[in-house]
């Protein structure tokens, strides 16, 4: 993309040009006019003073003396000694009323007979020259007056004045365009600071811009970028967090499988071998459990895409308690699913809503005794949809409600890495939804899991 300064320059010489244009034309038009109604005038005059000079009360002798006179005076026209250029351009006839030619200039162009009609005429004479012409009858004297001016005339003069008014225009019009370009450069001056901080910064700097004084254009850009920053500073925390438990928790059963793989290796004896065998089994079906958990916690920063749509909440919970229910009834417990069929359609994430089933069944399972029983609600009201799961198990204290909802924690559950209710409360979060913990009445503990509609 072009710079904003080259951009601002070109469309401000473009409306310079545009208007310079137009301005011009307007110029044109108007010398145009007023010049043709000056010379009109001027034509119009020179025939009346014409006039008044052939209505001399003179007899006709005289009169004939005064053509010659005329005659004589206008052949002496000469433009290289006292005269003008235009004379020659200038002319003018005096017809009697027999069609008698009685006095002309030598530049009066060459007529057939008495010129047309009174009034204002454009003609062309043999010459191919054009003539602005005004005629003029005076009946008391039986006189037809005829005065005509070279149209070139006019053209030169509207030919120097757009000459004057032009050249000062294009010559302005350059000097504003250098004056807009280092106005534009001024005010640009705190964009360029701007980029320039950001290009001195180290890359690893994530601190926020603090520019002053800084115009009001700029400002919510800065704030923008310091927002950027913020949420790049968060995710980065979020991720050295993240690594730095994820490590600490595969440390513990990497080093347990080297030590059954070390003990499978120096069994004496086959029971020993299929001893540490199993606990090696049992010790990779947990660390792949924490990979997974792992795995689903990363998917639900605060960042990552939900794909919320129109959803069978009732058909999702009962396909996911029929994938769960061989798994349930391995551990001795039995699952049991309650449901509103009130409403049954609702807009949200089903595969979250899935993950959030699962690891709230898990945990229930785990807690409860053999023979026991994890029940499955789906309630609806006017506002919300709400999961429950209810185990048989010991409950928890108050002090260790709290706590269950951190990563890693995980208490009196051997087989657990501490992130099944952690990732539920993420799930939570995203659905704009919350989760909460309480010991029932007569036993064990009910999890909700709430998400408004």
């Amino acid at each position: 993309m072009r710079s904003i300064r080259r951009r601002t320059l070109t469309l401000i010489i473009g409306v310079l040009l545009v208007g310079l244009s137009i301005m011009t034309l307007v110029n044109v038009h108007d010398s145009n006019h007023e010049i043709a109604e000056i010379y009109d005038a001027q034509l119009a005059q020179h025939a009346r003073l014409l006039q008044g000079v052939m209505r001399m009360p003179l007899e006709r002798a005289e009169h004939e003396q005064l053509y010659q006179a005329f005659d004589r005076a206008l052949q002496q026209a000469d433009p290289r000694t006292a005269g003008h250029p235009y004379e020659g351009k200038m002319a003018f006839q005096v017809w009697a009323g027999d069609g008698r030619l009685l006095v002309h200039t030598t530049s009066a162009p060459t007529l057939d007979g008495p010129a047309q009609a009174p009034g204002f005429h454009n003609l062309t004479d043999l010459q191919g020259r054009r003539w602005r012409v005004f005629v003029m009858d005076d009946a008391q004297h039986d006189l037809r007056i005829w005065v005509g001016e070279r149209d070139d005339v006019r053209a030169d003069l509207v030919g120097r004045i757009i000459h004057h008014t032009l050249l000062p225009n294009i010559v302005g019009s350059l000097i504003l365009v250098a004056i807009v370009w280092l106005a534009i450069g001024i005010g640009l001056k705190p964009l360029n600071d701007l980029a320039r901080t950001l290009r001195n910064r180290s890359p690893g700097s994530l601190e926020p811009l603090s520019l002053a004084p800084l115009p009001l254009e700029l400002e919510p850009m800065q704030a923008a970028l310091n927002r950027l920053l913020a949420q790049v500073q968060e995710l980065l925390h979020r991720e050295r967090r993240f690594i730095a438990d994820a490590a600490h928790e595969m440390r513990t059963p990497l080093a347990v499988l080297k030590v059954h793989a070390q003990s499978l290796q120096e069994a004496p004896t086959e029971a020993e071998r299929r001893a540490s065998l199993n606990y090696l089994m049992v010790g990779v079906e947990r660390t792949t459990r924490l990979v997974n958990q792992l795995l689903t916690i990363a998917r639900l920063e605060p960042n990552a895409p939900i794909h919320l749509g129109a959803v069978d909440a009732v058909a999702v919970i009962r396909d996911a308690i029929a994938q769960l229910t061989p798994w349930v009834i391995g551990r001795g417990v039995e699952l049991a699913f309650q449901c509103d069929e009130a409403r049954r359609t609702v807009d949200t994430d089903a595969a979250l809503l899935e993950i959030a089933l699962q690891n709230l069944v898990s945990n229930a399972v785990k807690f409860s005794p053999p023979g026991g029983q994890v029940t499955v609600s789906l309630l609806f009201s006017t506002t919300a949809m709400t999961l429950q799961v209810d185990d048989e198990g010991p409950g928890i204290s108050p002090a260790q409600q709290e706590r269950l909802f951190e990563r890693f924690f995980s208490q009196g559950n051997e087989e657990g890495v501490g992130l099944g209710l952690a990732i539920v409360q993420a799930i939570a979060r995203r659905l704009h939804g919350s989760i909460s913990l309480e010991n029932r009445l007569e036993r064990g503990l009910r999890a909700s899991l709430t998400v408004r509609l």
